[in-house]
């Protein structure tokens, strides 16, 4: 019995002093620190509260191009902060061209979605620019001559079973950046319509609805004023 006791103590130190527990332990803990950390940095914190189109803007890098963006314009909470990010969604009120005040908000008179310019800056490193995309890879899907569609303003219809099938392309007579795919419907609206620029490494997606095609001209001028408030080597 003496025998037995003794080897039962011998194991208890060794157990107590195996030199990889503590290790482990460590090693434990740091997991669930990590694990905890990275929860807390992406859950959503969506929607927040409302911003002052008063704020200061905010330093943003995209694609290693820096961006200063007003925050009320940003419309998602968890992108309102500065630094990089890999895209920002961004809208504003038409024709004044400012960030919509969420402050003002009349429940009885909702937010109309056609009068808003809705602006996405994501990273275009790794992928073709606009301005190719136009020249190479769109020609393949058109269908037939252009149309006139209002004063120095033509479309072509994209064929039938291609990857924009009920769109048109649309572009100014002597103005390459104005050149826009048009869906043929939308909801409350004629269409959407989509168009796509280059600034620095960044790729730029600005939305609108076609029925502002009935002004254009207006459209690339309200364009090039919020690009350049972004950022001002794009004028």
């Amino acid at each position: 019995m003496a025998y037995a006791s003794e080897r039962s103590r011998a194991h208890s130190r060794a157990r107590g002093h195996n030199p990889l527990f503590g290790p482990f332990l460590l090693f434990v803990g740091l997991i669930i620190f990590a694990t905890g950390y990275v929860a807390y940095v992406l859950w959503p914190r969506w929607p927040g509260g409302p911003v002052s189109v008063e704020a200061p803007t905010l330093p943003i890098v995209i694609g290693s191009t820096m961006f200063n963006v007003e925050p009320a314009a940003i419309r998602r909470a968890v992108q309102r902060k500065p630094g990089a990010q890999e895209r920002i969604d961004l809208a504003y009120a038409w024709p004044s061209l400012v960030p919509p005040d969420d402050n003002a908000t009349d429940p009885e008179h909702p937010l109309d979605p056609n009068d808003r310019l809705f602006v996405t800056i994501a990273d275009g490193r790794d992928a073709l620019a606009p301005a190719e995309r136009i020249k190479t890879i769109y020609p393949l899907y058109l269908a037939g001559a252009a149309n006139s569609v209002a004063d120095g303003l033509s479309a072509r219809a994209f064929r039938d079973g291609t990857p924009y099938q009920g769109e048109d392309l649309i572009a100014a007579d002597g103005d390459p950046d104005f050149t826009a795919r048009c869906t043929r419907s939308g909801i409350g609206n004629t269409g959407m319509c989509l168009l796509q620029r280059r600034i620095g490494q960044a790729d730029v997606t600005v939305r609108f609805p076609r029925d502002w095609l009935t002004d254009w001209k207006k459209v690339p001028y309200g364009i090039d004023r919020v690009l350049t408030r972004l950022h001002p080597a794009a004028g």
